[in-house]
């Protein structure tokens, strides 16, 4: 069976033993208005935005499904249509781990959000020295 592998992004991939240059064009996350729109939508309402931020707080580990469930007080149901919305718009990605249901923040997605809305940030206004956005790096979980 030939496995199918690429390394670092870099346009060379692996057909079963032979390595293969394949040139091709990468996007670094430019974010669109589009896209901009969906994630902005999806967090446009209290107990999404909640979802998130408790998500974002919680590194990457992420957290449970039912520990979401404990800590925001939702309905099964209720927060399971939130999720699918958030999951839709790419804020947040799940992972199965036997019974357990392990979603997480997607901080790349959040981070081009964030460079979307401040790209022409100040637009060289003497304001500008306040005006330096960070990209946020996620810690770990703190036992």
């Amino acid at each position: 069976m030939r496995q199918l592998l690429q390394i670092a992004n870099a346009g060379l991939w692996v057909f079963g033993t032979r390595l293969t240059a394949f040139y091709y064009f990468y996007n670094f996350r430019n974010m669109k208005s589009k896209e901009a729109l969906a994630c902005l939508s999806a967090l446009a309402q209290e107990h999404r935005l909640n979802l998130f931020r408790l998500l974002v707080e919680a590194g990457d580990e992420g957290l449970s499904v039912g520990e979401l469930a404990a800590a925001t007080g939702l309905a099964g149901a209720t927060l399971t249509s939130h999720l699918h919305v958030l999951r839709r718009a790419g804020m947040v990605s799940d992972e199965r781990r036997g019974r357990v249901i392990q979603c997480r923040a997607r901080y790349t997605q959040m981070n081009s959000l964030l460079g979307f809305l401040t790209e022409n940030c100040c637009a060289g206004s003497a304001a500008a020295a306040g005006c330096a956005t960070a990209a946020c790096k996620p810690s770990r979980k703190k036992p």
